[in-house]
């Protein structure tokens, strides 16, 4: 990895997680200048216990981390072959399995560190450079921007990608504005141990209060996230580890006897933000900087892959100058509609869920019930969560 001395770039990244050093990956054999900026450390160490922060990815996300390079080098990742949700207020349930669309796997259970880990071992022996630090400042300029950063450096591009989160301080300099919808919920996080295998499944059960999702990291070890009302939730952080545990266990009906958590517990809010734009000239947001969504569906990062897939391919594609606008444009109108559909419906779903009269649980049930008795459905609604479009525009 070069050193930082030269103060030109053809791309500057904002953000080292994830989306941003997936994106430096799907560019690096172009001949381009890269630098990733980030006040954080780029290359998280990986512990012994599990970590608590982890990401479903579907097999469209695991095809972008094959294509860059990154997966074989992933050290842990738990794969799932079925996903069962059942409804605690109506009879409503729904299963979806890897073999009724001639697939291994729905996808895998990965630590975000243990992503981030692998992409930065490829990133260190190229030319793409890192700079831990802030940025302060950025300006148009012809054919492309100035960035200023907390140590002091000035430098210059003719593409700013923007793939710092949801609170996006590339999205506020660049005067982009959003729409936000705090759910006025948060969902909890920790790791558990089960006496019982979750038999390679996903494990979702919407409860007349919450919603409680198993994310599998090995045959007995999950990560939970447990989607409730502000004041739900701080009562539930507020237990001790043991009531919160069968709590738990009692919420998805001690279906693997009783749980033990193996990790901190803890709670982040929900809120979904949508940028009004994705770009300008010169300047992209991807990743959460541009849309985050409710984890309901666990769609959040696959959705930054997804962004990722599109801008190297619109850039690859159309032999512009870097940062072209109609370039640019050409990957937000792919990208919006489908990241805004699937936000609408992450947020539908809340509400139908959240939602406890009769008449309406009795719709819900029969809907659950309809789908899984439906080939053709289901088969729709896999190919939605393994990461395809749900529109072919």
């Amino acid at each position: 990895m070069s050193s930082v001395n030269n103060l030109r770039y053809d791309i500057v990244i904002i953000g080292g997680g994830m989306v941003g050093q997936a994106f430096a990956l799907s560019m690096i054999n172009k001949g381009l200048k890269i630098v990733i900026i980030d006040p954080n450390y780029f290359n998280p160490k990986l512990q012994d216990k599990y970590h608590t922060r982890v990401s479903s990815i579907t097999p469209k996300s695991e095809t972008l981390l094959r294509n860059i390079g990154v997966w074989r080098l992933i050290k842990r990742k738990y794969k799932f072959t079925d996903i069962h949700i059942w409804d605690q207020n109506s009879h409503g349930s729904l299963d979806f399995h890897s073999q009724d669309v001639d697939i291994n796997q729905l996808g895998y259970i990965i630590e975000n560190d243990a992503i981030q880990s692998a992409m930065y071992t490829i990133l260190e022996k190229t030319s793409v450079e890192f700079i831990c630090t802030e940025l302060t400042a950025i300006n148009k300029i012809d054919n492309g921007y100035q960035v200023d950063l907390n140590s002091n450096h000035r430098i210059t591009c003719s593409l700013l990608v923007g793939a710092d989160g949801a609170k996006s301080n590339v999205r506020e300099l660049a005067g982009i504005e959003f729409s936000e919808n705090n759910y006025q919920q948060k969902a909890i996080i920790c790791n558990i141990e089960s006496l019982k295998s979750f038999q390679n499944t996903i494990w979702q059960r919407f409860l007349s209060d919450s919603i409680i999702a198993l994310l599998p990291l090995s045959d007995k070890q999950a990560s939970i996230v447990w989607s409730a009302e502000n004041n739900l939730a701080d009562e539930l952080i507020q237990l001790s580890v043991k009531r919160f545990a069968d709590r738990l266990s009692k919420g998805v009906e001690y279906k693997f006897s009783r749980f033990k958590v193996v990790s901190d517990i803890k709670s982040f809010k929900l809120i979904e933000r949508s940028s009004q734009d994705y770009i300008k000239r010169n300047l992209v947001l991807i990743g959460d900087a541009a849309h985050n969504i409710h984890p309901l569906g666990g769609q959040g990062v696959n959705l930054g892959f997804s962004d990722v897939i599109e801008l190297s391919q619109q850039i690859q594609a159309n032999h512009k100058p870097l940062g072209d606008y109609l370039v640019l444009r050409k990957y937000a109108r792919s990208r919006r509609l489908n990241n805004e559909l699937m936000a609408k419906t992450m947020t539908g779903l809340n509400w139908i869920y959240k939602e406890n009269n009769e008449p309406l649980r009795w719709l819900r049930g029969f809907g659950m019930n309809l789908i899984n008795e439906s080939k053709t459905l289901k088969s729709y609604f896999q190919k939605q969560a393994s990461g395809n479009k749900l529109f072919n525009i």
